[in-house]
């Protein structure tokens, strides 16, 4: 039969011993969660140093000399905002008003313009072909390169006339909407600080994530489809998971949503084009 005293120190000593435990658990538990984000973080920094998306960039370099279409003439005329020609700088100020169209246009929806006025493509024709398909690819490889001009740059969209604030604020509206099946929204995922799926960190895009994140990533190469995708792909993918019909290519929603999404973003670095899951 065991005395009281050794009872008595026994018990001390086990909770002792659990609140030791106790305590290590905390940091241990910190520690376990901030290793995940820091391999994660670490696995995509080993993809940079291979980036497929090199090669989408070498191609597209090569499409805007290159005479094509029914003119048989390059894009090296093509104004992307900042005059005739001039590609570097030109991402990280897009989208934005174009007076020759008269329309707010993203990178894509500019292209296809001077796809259209310079070389005599169709654009309503492109704009309906399925992604990674026809002139398409040319449309990707081309934002991969024009991006790439723009790496290390901090964007700088214009909100200078009122079409542009007019879309910010129609992105705004797309942002927030709710609807479909499953009554979701872009907010849903990208509304608030802290969400995650699985491993994949959801950054707030109602405000300003930071460098390399959201809008200052893409576009970029897709490491589980083997694919490059360009902003108005990853928008329409954003769509499908709503369960929302898909928009129309370089429709005004995808556009403002674009602009809503840059304009928050500002003064974030691009690192486009990325290289993503």
């Amino acid at each position: 039969m065991r005395d009281d005293h050794s009872i008595g120190r026994h018990t001390g000593a086990s909770v002792v011993a659990l609140a030791a435990l106790a305590a290590l658990a905390v940091p241990l538990l910190a520690t376990a969660q901030k290793s995940t984000a820091d391999g994660i973080a670490e696995y995509r920094k080993m993809l940079e140093d291979g980036n497929p998306a090199e090669l989408f960039e070498a191609k597209g370099e090569l499409l805007w000399k290159t005479a094509r279409g029914p003119k048989r003439t390059t894009l090296q005329q093509c104004d992307l905002g900042l005059g005739p020609g001039v590609v570097k700088g030109a991402w990280v100020q897009l989208p934005r008003w174009f007076p020759d169209t008269g329309r707010v246009q993203d990178l894509e929806s500019r292209l296809l313009s001077c796809m259209e006025t310079l070389q005599g493509f169709k654009a309503a024709e492109i704009a309906v072909t399925p992604f990674g398909k026809g002139e398409q690819v040319t449309l990707t490889a081309l934002a991969a390169w024009i991006s790439s001009e723009s790496h290390g740059m901090k964007l700088a969209l214009p909100q200078g006339h009122d079409e542009e604030r007019r879309f910010y604020e129609l992105g705004k509206r797309a942002f927030f909407f709710r609807g479909g099946p499953m009554d979701f929204s872009c907010a849903t995922c990208h509304g608030e600080d802290g969400k995650r799926v699985r491993l994949q960190e959801l950054p707030n895009l109602t405000k300003n994530p930071g460098d390399g994140i959201g809008f200052a990533a893409w576009p970029a190469y897709r490491v589980s489809s083997g694919q490059m995708w360009g902003m108005q792909q990853r928008l329409n993918d954003c769509f499908r998971q709503q369960r929302f019909p898909y928009p129309g290519f370089a429709s005004d929603v995808t556009i403002a949503l674009s602009v809503y999404m840059g304009v928050n973003a500002k003064g974030a670095e691009s690192i486009a084009p990325a290289i993503k899951r």
